[in-house]
């Protein structure tokens, strides 16, 4: 098992039912990176806490402390996390604790180390509204999160561990990475400064393994709207990343996406994308 993968389960509670515990069972990944979960600890099916243990898979969430039912991310991973941190240090805001209280009680970020020097990140980028208060907050994380990666990327280049930051970015990065891009120009998500700031990490040292894999291509996109028929049509969005250090990227001989084989077989809009390694 040396895959890694990440997925918006679009509420966990919900994705039980609709196939989500029949893929964890099948998945060969090491680890799984989950967004939206929208459920707190005690609010877990039992089903999904039942194929975990049968999995062998360890869970460490961070759910949404702010809003009930919403957002929410968290870590399966097949071995036992050495350290777990919820959030990102982050000063800009003045928290007293040198954490942006956003980012610790919205669910939206956690990190854990697995042994052999290994960093797993799952992240829920906030979604944005050009021209309104809701693009400024998602602006504003991006600021502070970019800090974030920037050191992390800088530390592990110094310490020699690898890191994986998988999620949804709610950023398509190119024309590439979505269908009808010329319509989308002036909508969050594949804003101008948006996909600037999404350069700036990969000039930085991250590498998108998944676009790494498949240069120049269309997709693979891994979001589909519910509305009309975007799935059958395959008119959707590259939003769900996998960013790595370059030692995982270099280890990579396959990146895909999940994508169920119809549209009422799907248990997210979203599907899963899994990266495969050689030795790292």
């Amino acid at each position: 098992m040396n895959a890694l993968a990440t997925v918006n389960v679009n509420g966990v509670r919900a994705a039980a039912t609709k196939g989500l515990l029949e893929w964890l069972a099948a998945t060969d990944a090491r680890a799984v990176c989950l967004q939206e979960v929208r459920a707190r600890p005690d609010e877990l099916p039992a089903a999904f806490l039942a194929a975990l243990d049968e999995g062998g898979w360890h869970l460490r969430l961070a759910p949404s402390l702010t809003a009930k039912g919403r957002n929410g991310v968290a870590v399966l991973s097949r071995d036992e996390p050495e350290a777990v941190r919820i959030g990102f240090p982050s000063g800009a805001r003045g928290a007293s604790n040198g954490t942006d209280p956003t980012t610790d009680l919205d669910g939206r970020y956690v990190e854990v180390d697995l042994p052999g020097g290994l960093t797993v990140a799952s992240l829920y980028l906030p979604k944005g509204m050009a021209g309104t208060e809701r693009q400024d907050r998602k602006d504003a994380f991006c600021a502070a999160f970019g800090d974030h990666l920037r050191t992390a990327f800088d530390r592990c280049a110094a310490t020699g561990r690898q890191m994986v930051v998988g999620g949804d970015w709610n950023i398509a990065p190119t024309e590439l990475d979505l269908r009808n891009w010329r319509g989308n120009r002036r909508n969050s998500g594949f804003l101008p400064h948006e996909r600037e700031w999404f350069a700036k990490l990969l000039e930085h040292g991250w590498r998108d393994v998944v676009r790494e894999r498949h240069p120049g291509v269309d997709g693979p996109y891994s979001w589909w709207s519910y509305r009309g028929r975007a799935f059958d049509n395959d008119t959707g969005w590259r939003i769900d990343h996998l960013l790595t250090t370059p030692g995982l990227a270099d280890a990579a001989h396959e990146a895909v996406v999940d994508r169920a084989p119809a549209h009422d077989r799907r248990f997210s809009d979203h599907a899963p994308v899994v990266v495969r390694l050689g030795a790292v």
